[in-house]
């Protein structure tokens, strides 16, 4: 065997419990695909040091820096990024080896006493960072006559659902995904249905990028790859890419394979923008073939978006901030 074939692969991954159990399943499937050890090397990001809001620092970026750094730095072979967490313009330098097969996509409640979001009580506290999960929760809550307060939070899973168990909030609204892989989705007290809260573009699947130089790494990542799943989050991330261009305001996307028996004929992409408190949201969805290229991924999420640009989602935040 080669020196190269021996050493030890570098995986840079955030050192959050999240990530580290994310990284951690990664780093084992490349193992097994490779026959290569892997080693996970720890980064702090910015986005894990500051305590401000994620709107207030950026949002999207703040936690793949530093890890793109190190990836350009020669410091770690490969990084696996929470594919929500991406900016959507893809650096030349850098290549989205895999996309894995995702996760749950769904967003999901953690309230006390077992309590499902229709069985909150009228003005029941409900924490989140997300300004789109406000949005869609305040919007299903006036649609529905229920009352309820949303709460900006930030912190790790152990801190959102702590402040849920120390009596602060009613309940906290978090990732299936997340939970699923720290082994506690038996804390789950109900699933926000789709219908209910469309999550973020790309919400519930995870990125392995590398350096577009190590065609080598690129092309042995790439086993990792689930097709579909690509299709569907390049869908949901070209509609947020081209929202973002013309309105500030939070976007939950989804792509679905529609099937027909087994046989899957047809993706539905689904996209809602809305004002954080609920008042306005624009919904739309569009189906069309299963994308066989990241061209046709890419169109569907663009045809979607100027969809619901002009159907005012640009209007909803008022002038986009520069």
């Amino acid at each position: 065997m080669t020196e190269r074939a021996q050493r030890a692969l570098r995986l840079g991954t955030r050192r959050s419990k999240l990530a580290m159990a994310q990284s951690g399943h990664v780093a084992e499937a490349v193992r097994q695909l490779t026959g290569r050890p892997v080693e996970l090397v720890e980064i702090t990001t910015y986005g894990d040091t500051s305590r401000e809001h994620l709107a207030q620092i950026g949002g999207t970026g703040v936690f793949v820096t530093a890890l793109r750094d190190a990836l350009l730095a020669g410091e770690v072979d490969f990084a696996v990024h929470s594919l929500k967490d991406l900016p959507t313009a893809q650096p030349a330098e850098l290549v989205l080896a895999a996309i894995p097969r995702r996760e749950d996509p769904r967003d999901v409640l953690v309230a006390r006493d077992g309590l499902t979001f229709e069985q909150l009580p009228a003005g029941a506290r409900v924490g989140t960072g997300s300004p789109r999960r406000m949005a869609q929760l305040n919007a299903y809550a006036r649609g529905h006559g229920m009352r309820i307060e949303t709460v900006p939070i930030r912190g790790n899973v152990d801190t959102r659902i702590g402040y849920v168990r120390n009596g602060e909030l009613d309940a906290v609204v978090l990732a299936a995904a997340g939970l699923n892989r720290i082994g506690r989705g038996d804390e789950v007290t109900d699933f926000l249905s789709v219908d209910t809260v469309l999550p973020a573009p790309g919400q519930g699947a995870l990125a392995i990028e590398c350096t577009a130089a190590d065609t080598d790494l690129a092309a042995a990542l790439a086993g990792l790859d689930d097709p579909h799943t690509r299709a569907a989050v390049t869908a949901e991330r070209s509609l947020l890419a081209a929202l973002e261009a013309g309105c500030s305001a939070p976007v939950g996307a989804l792509a679905d394979l529609l099937a027909d028996g087994q046989v899957v004929h047809e993706m539905r992409l689904r996209g809602v923008v809305g004002t954080t408190d609920g008042s306005t949201l624009v919904q739309l969805s569009t189906t069309g073939p299963v994308p066989t290229s990241h061209g046709d991924a890419v169109a569907l999420g663009r045809e979607l978006a100027s969809e619901m640009l002009a159907k005012g989602a640009a209007g909803l935040m008022g002038e986009r901030a520069l």
